[in-house]
C-alpha cells in the first residue's frame, strides 16, 4: 500500500493486465490455433525436418484436411474421413518417430493452446492431443 493510502485503509494494486482467452468454439478458431501452432513446428529443429523433409508438407494443402480432424473431435461434426493413423504409419516408415518427437509435437500444441484459448473445449483439444500422441507413439514403437 502506499502510504497516504494505508492511513485510509485503502488497497491499491499496481498495473495488472488481465488478458481473457476465449474457448475454442468455430471451425475458424481451430484453423487459427493450428496456423500457430504449425509455425511453432516448423520452426523448431528437431521437427521441422520432418514436416518439410520427409512428409514434404505443403500447409495450405494441410491445413484443410488437419482443421477437419480437429472439428471432429472437438467440435462433433463428422468432417474428417481420412485415417490419420496410417498416414503416420507411412511417414514412420521414411523416418523412425520418436518419443522425443511426441514430447515435444505436444508440448508446441498444448502451450499453442494455453496461449490462445482458454476454457473446456481448449482442455479437451490437449486431453486428446495427450491420447493421440500416446497412441501414435505407442503404435508407431511396434
Amino acid at each position: 500500500m502506499r502510504p497516504a493510502c494505508r492511513q485510509a485503509g485503502v488497497r491499491y494494486q499496481t498495473s495488472m493486465i488481465m488478458v481473457l482467452r476465449k474457448d475454442i468454439e468455430t471451425r475458424e478458431d481451430i484453423e487459427k490455433m493450428l496456423r500457430s501452432f504449425y509455425n511453432l513446428v516448423l520452426n523448431d529443429d528437431e521437427l521441422r525436418f520432418i514436416f518439410i523433409d520427409v512428409a514434404h508438407m505443403n500447409l495450405e494443402a494441410h491445413l484443410p484436411v488437419i482443421t477437419d480432424f480437429w472439428e471432429t473431435i472437438l467440435l462433433d461434426n463428422p468432417v474428417y474421413k481420412k485415417n490419420a493413423m496410417q498416414v503416420h504409419y507411412d511417414l514412420n516408415k521414411k523416418v523412425k518417430l520418436l518419443p522425443q518427437h511426441f514430447e515435444k509435437w505436444l508440448l508446441h500444441f498444448n502451450n499453442n493452446i494455453d496461449e490462445m484459448f482458454a476454457g473446456k473445449t481448449a482442455e479437451l483439444a490437449k486431453t486428446r492431443a495427450k491420447g493421440i500422441a500416446m497412441l501414435m507413439q505407442h503404435k508407431m514403437q511396434e
